[in-house]
């Protein structure tokens, strides 16, 4: 018994879309006739759409769908395509290098953005402003130490950071209560209940008057002038 194994395959040109895919493309480029192919191809185009969902979002995915069908077929399938047909050498072009922020971070659990609030504090002149300021620093770099190092911190060692950090110009007392900041998530408000309150209210409204009617057919009939 003769087994197929994927060693013994042709190469997957694009393995998101699978084998059958790229048979189908083989058959389609065999077809002598031109109007053939173009049903054939619309038909694998919707195809490889469903089995990649994904690309609905992404801009232009009828182009990026045509633009794989090519590929898939070492772009040797003549089709008439709604788009322009891709080359080999665009497969080669490179994207250019964005670049990356080449930034030292002194404290990283602290992150840059401290960094750049301690900058901004320091270019505060207003005592009051900055004061304020400076002690949301300080709570908020006590989060973070927390938060990245799942233990208790001194307060004395977030104060000695923060002079360091500011190069000694930003201070806070010794003996001053660092608050550590805790973003609790949101709890979902409970379902309005006024609608059911007030069915309910009906409901017991509703009862009560049918026991006072019963009351009163009672008494009528206990009454020997009202049966006459």
């Amino acid at each position: 018994m003769n087994f197929d194994y994927n060693t013994t395959r042709n190469e997957l040109i694009l393995a998101e879309y699978g084998r059958n895919v790229q048979n189908m493309v083989k058959y389609i480029i065999e077809l002598p006739d031109l109007e053939e192919r173009n049903k054939y191809a619309q038909a694998v185009i919707d195809l490889m759409g469903f089995l990649n969902p994904h690309l609905r979002d992404v801009a232009d995915f009828k182009h990026k769908l045509w633009d794989h069908l090519h590929i898939i077929s070492g772009y040797k399938i003549d089709v008439d395509s709604p788009y322009p047909k891709p080359s080999p050498e665009d497969a080669l072009v490179k994207p250019e290098h964005i670049g990356y922020p080449q930034q030292k971070i002194t404290y990283k659990h602290y992150g840059k953005t401290v960094e750049t609030m301690i900058e901004k504090a320091k270019a505060v002149e207003e005592p009051e402003r900055r004061a304020a300021m400076v002690q949301g620093i300080a709570n908020f770099m006590k989060m973070a130490y927390v938060t990245w190092n799942k233990d208790s911190v001194a307060d004395e060692t977030i104060l000695k950071n923060l002079r360091e950090l500011s190069g000694g110009q930003l201070q806070l007392d010794d003996n001053i209560n660092l608050n550590k900041v805790e973003f609790k998530p949101v709890v979902a408000r409970p379902a309005n209940n006024n609608n059911n309150r007030g069915r309910n209210n009906n409901n017991g409204k509703g009862r009560q008057n049918n026991n006072n009617n019963s009351n009163n057919r009672t008494q009528r009939n206990n009454n020997p002038k009202q049966r006459h």
